[in-house]
């Protein structure tokens, strides 16, 4: 019963949106504002193909490098910097200049230094998804708690042992928060980074599509980034209970007491 239920929350809206969608469009006549219908039509035609090999894998594959890249420097400089007050209060004026500059407008100066390939695309999502997880890991370590430090310091612990199970654990939910906040943004930042000097992808698709007026392939592209966004999401999702499994029970422990 509970499993049903968790389905209908979870697809109730979407149907509803998509019926809306599919009713409001029926007797469009707008070249610009095709039916639902013709898009569904020529989604499989223009995705199931080829596309999905040359474009959405490609795709994917840049926004998991970066992806990963800037989550492993996040957490890396997050850690350091979360943990030393003078390279907090030394680097802080710094970041803050950087993390002010959007993201797209760097993409005119890393094809400059990095040309117009993979690397180009790949050190923009860097550059945006970065600041999520750097900040949130920053404010994750400097909120532990005082007597857990101390504890650590009274039972003799390693480095690395305090490193693994007191900052890295206790900052762990705070790190998610930016993890997540980080994936929408690469998301993003990918399908800006193939809209320039690009040869494939989906961003370039779509806006293959747009120039070459195919208006509803165009729709089809934009399905298509929905798509994979509920993908990535709920992959998330399934990673972050089995990280996080031991925050998720505490705090649902206390719930049930409140």
């Amino acid at each position: 019963m509970r499993l049903i239920r968790r389905i209908v929350l979870a697809l109730g809206l979407p149907a509803a949106l998509v019926a809306l969608w599919w009713v409001a469009t029926a007797n469009s006549t707008s070249f610009f504002w095709p039916p639902l219908s013709r898009i569904v039509e020529v989604f499989g035609e223009t995705w199931l193909t080829g596309r999905l090999t040359d474009d959405v894998l490609p795709s994917l594959a840049r926004l998991l490098a970066g992806y990963l890249a800037a989550l492993v420097l996040g957490v890396a400089m997050g850690v350091a910097i979360g943990s030393y007050r003078v390279l907090r209060a030394v680097i802080e004026p710094v970041l803050e200049f950087f993390r002010a500059i959007p993201p797209p407008v760097l993409v005119p100066i890393l094809m400059l230094f990095a040309g117009i390939g993979n690397e180009m695309k790949v050190l923009v999502i860097i550059s945006g998804c970065l600041w999520p997880v750097l900040l949130n890991t920053v404010e994750g370590v400097r909120g532990l708690d005082e007597m857990l430090r101390d504890t650590a310091r009274c039972y003799r612990l390693g480095s690395r042992a305090r490193l693994w199970h007191l900052i890295l654990r206790g900052a762990s939910p705070q790190i998610a928060a930016g993890a997540r906040q980080a994936l929408s943004i690469g998301i993003i930042l990918m399908v800006i980074s193939e809209m320039f000097a690009a040869s494939n992808g989906v961003g370039f698709t779509i806006i293959q599509f747009q120039r070459s007026f195919a208006i509803p392939q165009m729709w089809t592209g934009i399905i298509v980034l929905g798509l994979i966004g509920i993908l990535l999401s709920a992959i998330f999702r399934f990673v972050e209970r089995r990280v996080l499994g031991w925050y998720l029970g505490v705090r649902e422990s206390h719930r049930t007491e409140g």
